[in-house]
């Protein structure tokens, strides 16, 4: 173990990993907040693998977390502590004092962080699986609270806190809620069982704070981090949570730096194999970070001519075909109109909902009932757990399920982008939730997701609701078909909306009401993003 300390005298400790022999090499720092033994091997290789490689790997508890001296506060500390840590590498023995910085989730944040310190022996970055809006592309998905992941990582740490100061009885506690949470105490998304057990727990600040506090403005990367310009290997999965952070991030480095490489993998959050849900993607999915991380700090850290700068900027894995596509850029907007038609059965009957590139005007609107007592549980995607393509055709049989489904198709068609929805629903409540999934149909009848998203609306308001789904490239098979779901729900990947209009601190489990929606067909349109083969 190797210590340091901070300006403010606080130790922060590390373990350093080296090869054999006396040659001066860089420097490889992963801070993580999970006890640094992990180092993240949930999905990246050994730290003694990359020190194997030609490079001294140092593996460092942030502030307040492992072994570590002082107060955790989530992101609060990490760029005065990442630019320490840095000037602290600098002197390290038989090293070059140049860096480079990898990991994933917490461990992507604090490079952001680090590199927004300045610090110049600081050379090149992989972030993983991160949120550049800290709101927007981890705290919520347009609007909507991510209950599941934001209060199952909150135990988690809490229960890590309770470790390191001995509270045994907290400790089993939130263990035993950890392993079976709970959504049924009087207020489901703020408990009264976590506030008593963590009170001093960021999630209770991320549950109060509008988008418009000074807390995200704090916290946040693209507010804490404008002047942050390095190469960066990009690192994200169709079936991970942050991945809209990872495109915000790639897109806003871009502008600044041609050293910018992106790969999107057919990963969740982890693990990053060949099987994500129910799919297999063959061999060719198996990740190649490991490898790809090594060339990427050979070639800017060593100078090594190893054609890895040279290589696509994007490199993604494109469900359907397992096929790793190369490409100039991740596109915007190149995106095709489909329109939404209905007997005005599409809750009922399974092929009265259509969905075509051409407009077909049958009923006018399709009504469904969301019932909170029943509500429509979260599958697969990237919101919940377990994450990835699960078969959903039983869950499209519900009543309080919209489908819309297209003729079989007759040709392969390739998705490229972000879906984008322009949704005119009407409610008898004052706010609504819709949950929006994108889909394939097998010839067979089988169904499995392919791109999802969830909006909140929050207040009565007559324009239509606009907003985009999750990322993905895929290829559609001739004879397959397309298909668009729409709820009111998806339980507990977001909290129920009990439709008052509340946030989601205030809002009640005895509050929760039925609520009615109509999908007005004429004024809303699909925007997929689609090149014909």
């Amino acid at each position: 173990m190797a210590s340091m300390l901070t300006r403010d005298g606080v130790r922060l400790d590390a373990d350093i990993y080296r090869p054999a022999g006396s040659e001066k090499l860089p420097i490889l720092l992963m801070r993580q907040p999970y006890g640094r033994k992990i180092a993240s091997t949930v999905v990246y290789a050994h730290p003694q693998w990359y020190a194997d490689q030609g490079y001294i790997v140092v593996i460092q508890d942030v502030r307040g977390r492992g072994s570590s001296e002082g107060e955790f506060r989530l992101f609060e500390t990490e760029v005065e502590d990442g630019q320490d840590s840095l000037d602290w590498l600098a002197t390290l023995p038989n090293s070059t004092g140049e860096v480079g910085m990898y990991g994933f989730s917490y461990q992507g944040m604090t490079q952001l962080y680090a590199g927004a310190s300045g610090a110049k022996n600081l050379k090149a970055l992989c972030p993983a699986m991160i949120a550049w809006d800290l709101y927007q592309d981890w705290v919520t998905e347009n609007d909507a609270f991510c209950l599941q992941m934001n209060l199952g990582w909150a135990v988690q740490l809490a229960a890590d806190s309770a470790r390191r100061r001995g509270d045994q009885a907290s400790f089993q506690k939130l263990y035993a809620h950890s392993r079976n949470l709970s959504f049924s105490d009087a207020y489901p998304a703020n408990p009264n069982w976590f506030q008593r057990l963590a009170p001093d727990s960021f999630y209770h600040d991320w549950l109060r704070y509008p988008a418009d506090h000074n807390y995200w403005r704090r916290v946040s990367p693209h507010q804490r981090c404008q002047g942050l310009d390095l190469p960066m290997l990009h690192i994200g999965g169709w079936f991970d949570p942050h991945l809209r952070g990872n495109l915000a991030l790639y897109r806003a480095m871009a502008q600044k730096s041609s050293l910018q490489k992106l790969v999107i993998g057919p990963w969740s959050h982890f693990p990053w194999g060949r099987r994500t849900g129910a799919l297999d993607y063959g061999e060719s999915a198996v990740s190649k970070i490991d490898h790809l991380q090594i060339a990427w700090f050979d070639a800017i850290l060593k100078g090594k001519n190893n054609g890895i700068l040279a290589d696509a900027p994007v490199q993604v894995f494109e469900l359907g075909s397992s096929q790793w596509l190369n490409r100039a850029d991740f596109p915007e907007a190149q995106s095709q109109a489909w329109y939404l038609s209905s007997s005005g059965l599409a809750s009922v009957q399974e092929f009265s909902g259509k969905l075509s590139p051409t407009p077909t005007v049958i009923a006018s609107y399709d009504t469904w009932v969301h019932d909170p007592w029943r509500p429509v549980p979260a599958l697969g995607g990237h919101a919940t757990m377990p994450a990835g393509q699960q078969e959903r055709s039983a869950l499209d049989a519900r009543t309080d399920v919209l489908i819309y489904t297209s003729e079989p198709l007759v040709e392969d068609i390739q998705f490229w982008g972000i879906p984008r929805m322009k949704l005119m629903v009407e409610s008898d409540c004052p706010s609504f939730d819709l949950a929006v999934v994108l889909s394939e149909v097998w010839p067979d009848g089988q169904v499995y997701n392919i791109s999802q998203g969830y909006c909140r609306r929050l207040k009565p308001d007559d324009s239509p609701l606009e907003f985009s789904l999750q990322a993905i490239a895929a290829r559609l098979l001739q004879g397959h078909r397309l298909r668009l779901s729409l709820s009111g729900a998806s339980f507990p990947a977001y909290a129920v909306n009990a439709g008052r209009g509340q946030t989601d601190a205030e809002s009640r489990l005895l509050d929760q009401q039925v609520i009615t929606l109509e999908l007005i067909l004429a004024e809303s349109i699909v925007y997929l993003p689609l090149m014909h083969k």
